[in-house]
């Protein structure tokens, strides 16, 4: 067996005979590991060199093993415990598992064993940091955006034309697309890139909320404005604005923004003293604008203001060539983020992934592959996790058909469902899992009517 240089141990034994074997033996095989004479010893160790591994003992003067454990996961979670005990001391290794050891060794019993355990570890290790790698450097940062679709490629050079100057931009596109992506790109690729990007997502706040939240307010202008507060436009003086979901908001707001948009200058809430603010404006939207118009839905005059340069960023089932990079991403960042590893996908798993149309876009794909992966067994991809119908795309075709919305929801309460079963119920987890805020999952949860095994108190705003 051949270490990887990026698996480094620590031993934590007070017995000096047994701690020396052990490195020797743990050597012999090809490990890299560091002594500590004691908890405190360990804890000064950890705080200077990165390790992968701690194996402790579990008796030890002063500071014990699972004390130990403890304020190594203070440190840093990802580190791994085995604790070495004698037979007297099982029962307590056990519940230090429970705690997050990863193991426990019994002095006494065959190395062969310790050297399995450590190898569990080493293995684990090495994918999370080849994940991490990958993560990091895979498509710049931005796989979103590294592409070999020339639909997209062209919305992309005019984002960085655009980018150069100052100019409102409208991005335009289904949900799931990747606008706030797109929006981070431009500021990126702008001469504001070194100050702050701040993103507002329109329809989740209430006309009254979302002009606070744009624009601020003083002190005791409204019921529950304890203390003055500045607002997003604010916020992003000197940076970018990115608001999104813009065909939602009222006609009042409207009026309220254009203004702000010709005279650069904001009135918080309860004041009449104008602020300057000097800020890059990029918009997004779903929605059909020209139809919003015809409606009455949205001013003209505003649609034009916020619409300087448009662009309209291609669905997923429009550059399918970036799939297999896209899946072989998210597939990577899932394992990591659940820590599961993956060896094989079935291949009706792969067929359907890259045949299906997306209707929900990036969102959906990233959303599908969590899903295999929270459900997959022994490291497996399987065709029967797929949503209801996946797998044989011809299946699909037999289907009564139904409204897109029905079958997204249908699909999302479900996904919700199972991921609420894998984080025990915890909202708080859950949300971040799904990366949407907690309030966000929180409404979902009540609309689906998800709440059972879900604590009343998890799901109270």
């Amino acid at each position: 067996m051949k270490s990887d240089s990026i698996f480094k141990m620590l031993i934590v034994d007070d017995e000096a005979e047994y701690r020396d074997i052990l490195k020797r033996i743990l050597e012999i095989n090809g490990y890299d590991a560091d002594i500590a004479v004691s908890g405190q010893d360990a804890l000064g160790k950890i705080k200077k060199k990165e390790y992968s591994l701690v194996l402790s003992d579990l008796i030890m003067p002063g500071m014990d093993g699972v004390q130990l454990l403890g304020e190594i996961k203070k440190l840093n979670k990802d580190i791994e415990v085995i604790l070495v005990t004698g037979y007297g001391s099982i029962e307590n290794a056990v519940e230090a598992m429970k705690l997050g050891a990863f193991s426990y060794f019994v002095k006494g019993n065959a190395l062969e064993e310790l050297l399995g355990e450590i190898e569990k570890v080493r293995e684990s290790s090495v994918l999370q940091c080849k994940m991490k790698e990958h993560l990091s450097d895979s498509m710049g940062g931005e796989f979103l955006l590294h592409t070999k679709s020339e639909k997209f490629k062209k919305a992309l050079k005019t984002a960085e034309k655009a980018a150069q100057s100052d100019i409102t931009i409208l991005l335009l596109g289904e949900s799931g697309v990747g606008k706030e992506v797109f929006a981070r790109y431009i500021h990126s690729c702008s001469q504001r890139n070194d100050k702050s990007f701040v993103a507002v997502n329109c329809c989740a706040f209430s006309e009254s909320l979302l002009e606070s939240e744009l624009f601020g307010h003083e002190k005791g202008s409204f019921t529950g404005a304890s203390d003055a507060r500045k607002g997003r436009f604010e916020a992003a003086d000197k940076g970018t604005l990115f608001l999104d979901e813009i065909g939602d908001v009222s006609l009042d707001i409207q009026v309220k923004l254009l203004r702000v948009l010709e005279t650069r200058k904001i009135e918080k809430i309860g004041s009449n003293f104008p602020i300057p603010v000097d800020f890059r404006l990029i918009c997004a939207t779903n929605k059909d604008m020209q139809e919003e118009m015809a409606e009455g839905r949205i001013r003209e005059d505003f649609f034009y203001r916020i619409s300087s340069i448009a662009i309209t960023i291609p669905p997923l089932r429009e550059r399918r060539e970036d799939l297999p990079e896209l899946i072989d991403f998210f597939l990577g960042k899932a394992q990591l983020e659940m820590g599961k590893q993956i060896v094989s996908v079935q291949k009706d798993v792969m067929s359907f992934l890259l045949s299906y149309d997306y209707p929900g876009n990036i969102r959906e794909l990233r959303n599908i592959i969590n899903r295999l992966v929270v459900l997959s067994e022994s490291g497996v991809l399987r065709a029967s996790d797929l949503p209801e119908g996946g797998g044989q795309m011809d299946i699909i075709c037999e289907y009564d058909v139904r409204p897109l919305r029905d079958i997204r929801r249908d699909f999302e309460s479900e996904y919700i469902e199972q991921v609420l079963a894998v984080c025990g119920n915890n909202v708080s987890k859950a949300a971040k899992l799904l990366d949407i805020s907690r309030r966000q999952l929180t409404k979902k949860i009540s609309e689906f009517g998800l709440r059972n095994g879900v604590q009343p108190a998890e799901i109270d705003d």
